[in-house]
């Protein structure tokens, strides 16, 4: 039991880095994912990606701060996953067809000229559409997986340092 409740002390000690090595890494995918493999993001996925950005950079401020500092920081950090799970689930709801975006659906009405300006306005990756799937489940779908799990584990381990002797011996 005391190995257990040390490898559970290391690892809350251990999340901001976690964290920011996580968010860093889920960014260079997707811009390896556009820039070398051609694939092509939409709006709804290139706004997840702030979300990331933020929690990177909270996730290095708690890096480089100690004590109460570093335990609020890793909790904004989870607070800011937790934006990213929104638009990607948000995201997720756009391809299913549960939710309406202006980046998805078919360009109609109007005059010619009408028609022509929406079409040479409109994004060229639509949202509606799954350009990549793992397991059945889309690039955003992933985001949001990824993302809540990383939002849990970072206000648990925020939670932890602010309550606990964690905060303490890290000062």
């Amino acid at each position: 039991m005391k190995t257990l409740c040390t490898l559970h002390n290391r690892l809350c000690r251990a999340a901001p880095y976690i964290l920011v090595t996580i968010s860093a890494a889920m960014l260079l995918t997707v811009y390896l994912m556009q820039h070398i493999g051609g694939l092509e993001p939409c709006p709804l996925c290139v706004t997840q990606r702030y979300a990331h950005f933020v929690a990177g950079g909270l996730a290095l401020t708690a890096v480089m701060t100690r004590g109460r500092l570093r335990a609020f920081a890793t909790i904004l950090t989870g607070f800011a996953l937790l934006s990213a799970v929104a638009y990607a689930t948000y995201h997720v709801g756009v391809e299913r067809g549960w939710f309406t975006s202006s980046c998805a659906g078919a360009i109609t009405g109007g005059t010619i000229d009408d028609i022509r300006a929406r079409i040479m306005e409109a994004p060229l990756t639509r949202c509606d559409e799954v350009p990549w799937a793992l397991f059945g489940i889309s690039l955003a779908g992933w985001n949001a997986i990824i993302s809540l799990a990383l939002a849990g584990f970072a206000i648990y381990s925020g939670a932890l340092m602010l309550f606990s002797r964690l905060t303490r011996s890290a000062s």
